[in-house]
């Protein structure tokens, strides 16, 4: 295709901020010369100049060099609207490809299955996402899969739970939803000494989930993760209207993903990748500057009242891990970024912090204008509920509490309304506590 429109300098060379906005606007996914935005695809299949060029693109497939000129066939193997967006989510995460799928534990379900086999095993953080320790516990095992969890703030414990057959470590940092950080340069030392006597077939890779943070507060694959793991539904997305899943690594994992993807059928459709192209990667960054701004106002008026037992942001100077989250936690422009998501406990009610949770959460969805008792988190809307009754209700009790997950803990996502007006709305909730 034309080049006329090709920046001066190459786009690699400003700043990641610009180009989530302008993204690729000489893409090689297709060719249009005068939208100012992106045209969205709405074809399920695609017509073919001749038999020799379908049998090239379903040769092509799934390899690097379709990666960079695809053969358009069919939506599900690929589309240009939605591999527009894969080419600047590898951007935002400084990885070589990305791949999508249609809901966030799709890409988790990816990038996990294209790992390992019947026997492997997983090496998990003890705290995960309903969902994902779902899969993990319920599902992987009927293939022979097994998960071995353990506490991965400290990564030593790798060494001892890892058996010959461990092919994955995988964890979340933020951890949903108790904020602990997990130092993944630690973790990458440890895996490099368990792979030093391994034959790259039998090599550990590290998979991370980086929703609660974003690409624009840390980028996992430079500690040395080999694939990060994103819900679009969640912050990328910003908006809460459309579901999405990303995985983001090296191309080397390129052509396991999308077959995985071709055969499980988990695809983002172009038509709610479009939005996210078009209005949720570009606006990113303006809305995480904001979005932290709130939680660090919010995360304060917390830790002054007196019904509030702790408050979890990496924000504040007594979060426990505040020297880890200063070295990972740094936006594109070298400044620390703490996210929007905080965790808060509740001092029990009547002896009851379940019941403390209940009667504040309820408040709040009956009489709050600013916060919105919902499940997800990330959006434009500020977002809160009880992790340990609902989001992570398929986790087993015991381990919830083993793991730091208490009855009257709650869980706030800030969106872009006022802090101010957030805040009266939490100071009258904690009143009927």
């Amino acid at each position: 295709m034309s080049n006329e429109h090709e920046p001066r300098k190459p786009r690699e060379q400003y700043r990641l901020r610009t180009r989530l906005i302008h993204g690729s606007f000489a893409t090689g996914r297709w060719d249009y010369d005068h939208h100012v935005v992106p045209p969205q695809s709405s074809s399920t299949t695609f017509r073919l100049k001749s038999v020799h060029r379908g049998v090239q693109g379903f040769v092509e497939f799934g390899s690097p060099q379709a990666q960079r000129a695809p053969i358009y066939i069919y939506d599900r193997l690929d589309e240009p609207s939605r591999s527009m967006l894969e080419e600047n989510l590898a951007a935002a995460e400084g990885g070589e490809m990305g791949v999508t799928f249609s809901t966030g534990m799709a890409a988790i379900s990816a990038a996990i299955c294209a790992l390992v086999s019947s026997g492997h095993q997983i090496v998990a953080h003890r705290v995960l996402y309903g969902s994902t320790h779902s899969l993990l516990t319920n599902w992987l095992p009927r293939f022979g899969v097994r998960t071995e969890f353990c506490d991965l703030t400290n990564p030593e414990c790798i060494a001892g739970a890892a058996t010959r057959d461990c092919r994955v470590v995988y964890f979340e940092t933020p951890v949903n939803p108790t904020m602990e950080l997990i130092d993944m340069a630690a973790v990458r030392k440890v895996v490099d000494q368990l792979n030093a006597s391994r034959p790259e077939p039998e090599q550990i890779r590290i998979v991370v989930d980086n929703t609660f943070a974003t690409p624009y507060c840390q980028r996992p694959l430079e500690f040395g993760v080999d694939l990060v793991v994103h819900s679009l539904t969640k912050d990328i997305g910003g908006f809460g209207t459309d579901m999405g899943g990303a995985v983001i690594g090296s191309n080397r994992f390129y052509n396991l993903l999308m077959l995985y993807r071709k055969d499980f059928g988990g695809v983002l459709s172009p038509k709610n990748a479009w939005p996210i192209l078009v209005y949720g990667l570009p606006t990113l960054a303006t809305r995480m500057v904001n979005q932290q701004k709130g939680a660090m106002m919010v995360a304060n008026f917390l830790l002054k009242q007196p019904k509030v037992a702790r408050v979890v942001y990496p924000g504040l100077p007594n979060f426990p891990q505040a020297e880890l989250a200063r070295r990972q936690m740094v936006g594109y422009d070298g400044k620390f970024a703490p996210g929007s998501l905080l965790y808060f406990e509740l001092k029990s009610c009547n002896g009851s912090g379940a019941m403390a949770g209940e009667r504040f959460v309820d408040f709040v969805a009956e009489h709050a204008y600013t916060i919105t008792l919902a499940v997800s988190l990330g959006q434009i809307k500020t977002l809160i509920e009880n992790p340990f009754s609902m989001t992570h209700a398929t986790v087993p009790e015991e381990d919830k509490i083993k793991s730091g997950l208490q009855p009257g803990g709650i869980r706030l996502s800030l969106g872009l309304e006022d802090w101010q007006d957030i805040i009266a709305d939490l100071e009258a909730a904690l009143a009927v506590v």
